[in-house]
């Protein structure tokens, strides 16, 4: 079998971690070349000789997708070591838990900043390689917050119902130039940063027990599969598949209340 992306160019922000980590590295396995972006050009690096050494074309370059002269840096570097790029992945975000009134000032604008005008200013940086290849694909990692609410979350939430209409009114808008763009909605996923708020607990066994009781498998979905869901969307695959949302919660959204 063929691999699923061969001769497609991703670029992939929040790569040298968790959920980002493992999307650049299934598309770098599934042929495709890979700009792993993050603000933790080390991480990136890391991850990046790791897949060129196995065999795959990966770069790796430092990106603050909240500034967007970073971002256009990144992308043109990205354009000039690839080639035209055919498929965003905008997965990078940060954490932003308050009660709203006690919110400061900047963790609002840091929220919004980078958990939703981050992806627009990485899909317009792109967008035009996109339109002049006839066509690509952008996926966006929205969240479970983007549908229902925690309290004490805030504003996290707002930025993320934002990712999803970001999503379907440039699904919307560029459809007609073969344009897709999706998003997925993680749940409760075992990364790095989970595993490291489990830690913050008394005891974290017993945090993470009761988390995983609310879910149906009985466990946290992992990073790899939400990976190859994002591989799906940026394959030829899901040619009809558009201004979508696919939710990866192992059925948590299905229960009524626990």
């Amino acid at each position: 079998m063929s691999a699923r992306l061969a001769g497609k160019r991703v670029f992939v922000t929040g790569a040298a971690a968790g959920i980002g980590a493992a999307i650049a590295r299934a598309c770098a396995e599934q042929g495709a070349a890979v700009c792993l972006a993050d603000t933790d050009l080390g991480g990136a690096e890391r991850l990046a000789g790791e897949l060129t050494t196995a065999g795959h074309r990966a770069l790796a370059v430092e990106c603050d997708i909240a500034e967007r002269a970073s971002v256009e840096m990144a992308v043109a570097l990205a354009r000039e070591r690839l080639g035209p790029l055919t498929t965003l992945v905008n997965n990078a975000g940060m954490n932003v838990f308050h009660e709203p009134l006690a919110m400061p000032d900047d963790a609002w604008r840091r929220c919004l900043a980078v958990d939703l005008e981050g992806a627009w200013l990485c899909s317009r940086a792109v967008l035009p390689d996109l339109l002049a290849n006839g066509g690509g694909a952008i996926v966006n990692i929205a969240s479970t917050h983007a549908f229902s609410i925690i309290r004490g979350c805030f504003p996290y939430p707002v930025a993320k119902h934002g990712l999803i209409g970001l999503t379907r009114a440039l699904g919307v808008e560029y459809a007609a130039r073969g344009v897709r763009v999706n998003a997925i909605a993680p749940g409760y996923i075992a990364t790095p940063a989970v595993e490291a708020h489990w830690r913050t607990f008394d005891d974290p066994a017993a945090a993470r027990g009761r988390i995983e009781a609310l879910l149906p498998p009985g466990r946290l979905g992992r990073p790899e599969e939400v990976a190859m869901t994002a591989v799906f969307l940026a394959s030829d695959e899901a040619p009809f598949i558009n201004a979508s949302c696919i939710t990866i919660d192992g059925g948590r959204g299905a229960v009524h209340h626990d």
